[in-house]
C-alpha cells in the first residue's frame, strides 16, 4: 500500500512503499487504514494485495472511505461516507481510478451491507 508507485517499491515523492499509510485494524481482506503525511484522510490509488477493499479512517477515527481495488491493485471505485456530492445526499460511490472519474451513483443493496459490516467492525473494535 505504497504512494502511488506500488509496484516499484517506492513512490513518485520518494516514500519507500508500505510508508504512506498506517494499519489500524485488518479483518479478512479488508484493511483499516489512517494516511501518514497529513491531517486529512487519503485514499490509496494502489495495493500490491489483489482485490483488496481498504478502509481510511481520519484523524477523528471517522471512517471516510471504503475502497475496491481490482486484480490488478488499481483502485476500481470508493465509497464516501463523511459528505455529500452535487445531488447526492449522504454516502455514495465515485467509480473508477481517479476521483469522479467514471461518475458518482448511490450505493446498492451490497455496498450498503459492506458499509455497514466495516462500521460494525470499526466502532466494535477492541480499544476504542
Amino acid at each position: 500500500m505504497g504512494g502511488r508507485g506500488a509496484s516499484s517499491g517506492m513512490s513518485d515523492k520518494g516514500k519507500k512503499y508500505g510508508t504512506e499509510f498506517s494499519t489500524l485494524l485488518k479483518e479478512n481482506n479488508i484493511k483499516f487504514v489512517k494516511y501518514n503525511g497529513a491531517d486529512n484522510a487519503k485514499d490509496p490509488l494502489e495495493t500490491m494485495t489483489k482485490g483488496r477493499v481498504y478502509v481510511t479512517v481520519n484523524d477523528k477515527n471517522e471512517i471516510n472511505s471504503i475502497n475496491y481495488y481490482d486484480s490488478d491493485g488499481k483502485r476500481v471505485k470508493s465509497i464516501n461516507l463523511l459528505h455529500d456530492h452535487k445531488e447526492i445526499n449522504g454516502q455514495h460511490i465515485h467509480e473508477g481510478y481517479f476521483h469522479d472519474e467514471n461518475g458518482t451513483r448511490n450505493l446498492n443493496d451490497q455496498e450498503k451491507k459492506l458499509v455497514e459490516f466495516v462500521k460494525k467492525k470499526w466502532y466494535n473494535r477492541k480499544g476504542k
